[in-house]
C-alpha cells in the first residue's frame, strides 16, 4: 500500500517537535489534506489533543508494544484512506528503552515503517555548528532516514545561509524555518487536561502558528517528501488475534474528564472481537448503565476531580456492588485508583471512592514508577494462567497503600523489578496501562469471562421467572 508519510523528530526533548507537529498539521487540514496522524510511544494526550483540537485521526505507534509486522499494519490501517501520515517522534531520536539502547526511539519507528525523517533542530545560539550537528545525527547510524532539517528559533536573516550550507555540504533537504513564536505557544497544561471550554483558544493559536508556517516552512517540498515513502504492506499478521466472540458483550467504559487516558486502538481491537462499548460518566451520571457485563476504567485524572468522584454516592456504590457480585472489570492506574477506599486529591485531601481495593491511594513528590515494563503473572486471572509476557508501561505520581502482586513488572534492561496488579478471577487492576495489540490474549481472556458474566445473569434471570 502506498502510504505517503514522514516522521518529525529532534536530537532532544523542548526542541519543538509538539508545537511543530501541531503546527503542520494544522496547517494540513486546512489546505484539505486529509491526515492521519501518529505519536511515538505511550503517550495518551497528544493523540487526544490531535483528535479534538486538531481534528485529524490520531493514534500510537510503539515498537516496544507490537512487533514491527504489527507496527506496519496498525500504521497503516489507520492511514489507509489518508493522503499524509505525520508522526511525533519521541525525547531524542535515538534515545529508546533504559536510555542505553535505541529500542522503542523515534528511530527505532522510522527504521520500523521506512518513513522519512525530517530532523527539527533548536537553533538557537548556533551557525555552521548546526552542520556538525546534524551532521552527527546522519551519521551515527548509516539508515538514519534523515532525509530533512527544519530549523528551530532561527531568525529569517540566518536562515538563507544555513539553508545553502547544509544542503551543500551534507546533501539534506532544508524545509523551512521556525521563528519564535511567543503568541502562539501551546503551554504544558493543555497538553496535560484539554477541556472543552479550552478548545476555541487552542484552535486559534494553532490557526495563527499554521499560518506562520504556510510563510516559513516549504510544505509543499515536505509533501513530496512523504511520497518518496515507500510501499508498506497492509497485510494482517498472524499475530493480530482473529479471535471473536460467538455473541456480543456490553462493556461500559468510564469516560469523562477523570478517565480519559485511552488507546483508541484498544477500541478498536475489543469491538473486532465483539464487545459493544457503553460509554458513561462516574463523575456526572446519576445512573450506572443497565445490563452491563463487563467494566473498564481507563487512566486520567480522578485526582484533579476527587471531591465530585466522592460526591457521586449512588455510581460508587453501584460500582461496588457489581463488581463484588462478580462483574468482570480492567481497571488501570487512574481507574485502578478510583476502585480504593480513598484517593488522595490534589488539594491534599482524601475523598471517598469506589471500595474495593483496601486502603488508600495517595500522592508522592516524584514518579513512582516510570517506563516500560514487561508483566509476568503469578495465579490464574480471568481463568487463564498462560498469557506470557505482557508489554505494559507506567507513569504516575501515585502510589497505592495495596497495589497488588499478583504479577510481576520487570524493568527492560534492568535487574529492577516489582510486584503489582490485583488479579482475580473476575478483576485485573493496578497501575501499569496495557495496549492490547501487545498481547491479544489479555482482551480475549477479559471479553471471554464478561460472556460468561452474562450468561450467569440471563440463566439466574431464567430461573427467578419460573420461580
Amino acid at each position: 500500500m502506498k502510504i505517503p508519510r514522514i516522521l518529525l523528530a529532534a536530537g532532544s526533548s523542548g526542541s519543538g517537535k509538539t508545537l511543530i507537529t501541531c503546527g503542520l498539521l494544522q496547517a494540513l487540514m486546512e489546505r484539505g489534506v486529509k491526515t492521519a496522524s501518529f505519536k511515538c510511544g505511550p503517550d495518551y494526550i497528544d493523540p487526544m489533543f490531535h483528535s479534538r483540537v486538531i481534528g485529524t485521526k490520531s493514534r500510537n505507534l510503539d515498537t516496544f508494544f507490537t512487533e514491527p509486522e504489527v507496527t506496519r499494519y496498525l500504521l497503516a490501517r489507520t492511514a489507509k484512506d489518508c493522503e499524509i501520515a505525520v508522526m511525533e517522534g519521541v525525547m531524542g531520536f535515538y534515545d529508546g528503552v533504559a536510555g542505553t539502547t535505541t529500542r522503542a526511539s523515534a528511530y527505532d519507528l522510522a527504521k520500523v515503517t521506512d518513513t522519512p525523517v525530517i530532523l527539527i533542530v533548536n537553533s538557537r545560539g548556533m551557525s555552521v555548528s548546526l552542520a556538525a550537528y546534524v551532521r552527527g545525527f546522519m551519521e551515527y547510524r548509516k539508515d538514519s532516514h534523515i532525509r530533512g532539517v527544519i530549523f528551530n528559533q532561527m531568525s529569517p536573516m540566518l536562515y538563507p545561509r544555513m539553508k545553502k550550507l547544509l544542503e551543500e555540504e551534507l546533501g539534506v533537504e532544508v524545509l523551512g524555518y521556525v521563528p519564535k513564536v511567543e503568541d502562539c505557544v501551546i503551554e504544558s497544561r493543555h497538553l496535560g487536561l484539554v477541556l472543552p471550554d479550552e478548545i476555541p483558544e487552542l484552535k486559534e493559536r494553532l490557526h495563527k502558528l499554521a499560518g506562520v508556517l504556510e510563510k516559513t516552512l516549504d510544505i509543499d517540498r515536505i509533501l513530496k517528501l512523504a511520497q518518496k515513502a515507500p510501499e508498506i504492506s497492509d497485510t494482517k499478521p498472524e499475530a493480530v488475534s482473529d479471535f471473536r466472540l460467538p455473541e456480543p458483550v456490553r462493556i461500559g467504559v468510564a469516560e469523562d474528564e477523570a478517565f480519559c487516558f485511552f488507546y483508541e486502538d484498544n477500541f478498536e481491537l475489543l469491538k473486532e472481537m465483539g464487545a459493544e462499548l457503553i460509554p458513561f460518566s462516574p463523575l456526572k451520571d446519576g445512573n450506572f448503565p443497565d445490563e452491563l457485563d463487563g467494566l473498564l476504567l481507563y487512566g486520567g485524572y480522578p485526582e484533579l476531580n476527587g471531591k465530585k468522584l466522592e460526591q457521586n454516592i449512588p455510581m460508587r456504590n453501584r460500582i461496588r456492588e457489581e463488581l463484588k457480585a462478580g462483574m468482570p472489570c480492567m481497571a488501570e492506574c487512574g481507574g485502578f485508583m478510583y476502585l480504593h477506599e480513598e484517593l488522595e486529591g490534589m488539594d491534599g485531601r482524601f475523598y471517598q471512592t469506589v471500595g474495593v481495593i483496601p486502603g488508600r491511594a495517595y500522592r508522592t513528590p516524584k514518579l513512582s514508577r516510570f517506563g516500560y515494563v514487561t508483566l509476568t503473572q503469578k495465579k490464574s486471572v480471568f481463568g487463564r494462567e498462560d498469557f506470557g509476557e505482557i508489554p505494559a508501561h507506567e507513569f504516575h505520581y501515585f502510589d497505592s497503600e495495596s497495589c497488588g502482586d499478583d504479577f510481576h513488572a520487570a524493568k527492560p534492561e534492568s535487574q529492577r523489578g516489582w510486584e503489582c496488579i490485583h488479579g482475580s478471577d473476575s478483576m485485573m487492576a493496578g497501575f501499569p496501562h496495557l495496549y492490547y495489540y501487545g498481547n491479544p490474549e489479555v482482551p480475549r481472556a477479559f471479553l471471554e469471562k464478561c460472556l460468561a458474566y452474562k450468561k450467569q445473569r440471563s440463566s439466574l434471570r431464567q430461573e427467578d421467572q419460573e420461580e
